[in-house]
């Protein structure tokens, strides 16, 4: 890098066409990992609150997480945490460097934010093809009357009773949910940084505050799906028959509506969002920290 330039004229958002594909992979991974462990206690709240025919009920996210944690002891926050960090990592290295390259090739390096809106929506069907499974783990250990103490048992154990079908039978739900998701998170985000941060300068707080606010909105707007997809997932432990049975998206919204009316699409919406807005906000800002530092490196040796 030429002595009189600063860390401000780097252009991070392009990065160097010498930039390799494992450097996107690391950045997507190390965002993912993050993302989804620091929320975590936030996510139990948001599936238990979720769960058709619970015997559980909780007032709210802050009275969810004191009778969690002096009921079930503090571990029960994190348990089933392994099965995210194992699938969040490959999933979020896939997903980010599949969305890296589908823009690049939607928008020719022009701002587009239809196109980052677009990439993300591609980005999300191959990495939830990985992700699902370890997702289907994660919320059986999370519930309540969960028996299950590691991630490996849990997955022996749906795999022996219910098969691999059990693993992927919210998979098409899943879609049906994080292609809006992500493709509203990555057309606000996009939106977002580039009113807040016209100058397209590394700037934290800007990734932190444009993250935040796409998150809220795709994850409170994508809630009702998330809902049915929490039931499929957590079907095989209900004790419920007609739970037990379902085995599409259109069973779980007929069973949600017919027992909890219109109502019960929106259950858990509140631990969502605010499970979401850091949580979204914190991988924008690593995976945006990451692209800095790379395209840092990369100017370094010109």
């Amino acid at each position: 890098m030429p002595a009189n330039a600063s860390l401000e004229d780097i252009d991070y958002e392009e990065l160097p066409a010498s930039t390799t594909l494992g450097m996107h992979l690391i950045a997507g991974a190390a965002a993912g990992i993050m993302e989804h462990s620091v929320m975590y206690p936030i996510d139990i709240v948001k599936t238990r609150m979720q769960v058709v025919g619970s015997s559980v009920a909780y007032n709210g996210v802050v009275q969810a997480l004191r009778s969690i944690s002096t009921t079930e002891g503090m571990r029960t926050l994190y348990r089933g945490v392994m099965s995210v960090v194992l699938g969040a990592g490959p999933a979020h290295a896939v997903y980010f460097a599949t969305y890296e390259h589908t823009k690049k090739i939607l928008a020719g390096g022009q701002a587009n934010a239809l196109a980052a809106g677009a990439a993300g929506g591609v980005a999300t069907v191959v990495s939830d093809a990985l992700m699902n499974p370890f997702d289907v783990v994660k919320q059986r250990m999370q519930l309540a009357n969960s028996v299950h103490r590691s991630i490996w048992s849990c997955a022996r154990t749906v795999f022996h009773k219910e098969g691999i079908r059990a693993f992927y039978v919210s998979y098409p739900t899943t879609l049906m949910m994080n292609m809006p998701f992500q493709s509203i998170q990555f057309g606000c985000y996009d939106a977002f940084r580039r009113m807040l941060n016209p100058q397209n300068s590394y700037s934290p707080i800007t990734h932190v505050a444009a993250g935040g606010m796409a998150g809220a909105v795709a994850a409170l707007l994508t809630t009702p799906i998330d809902c049915c997809k929490t039931l499929l997932q957590t079907r095989g432990a209900s004790l419920d028959a007609e739970v037990r049975a379902a085995g599409s998206m259109r069973d779980a919204v007929r069973i949600i509506y017919r027992r909890q009316g219109l109502k019960g699409f929106w259950r858990g919406a509140k631990p969502r969002v605010i499970a979401n807005m850091p949580a979204t906000a914190i991988s924008w800002t690593t995976y945006e920290y990451f692209k800095w530092a790379i395209a840092r490196r990369e100017s370094s040796k010109i």
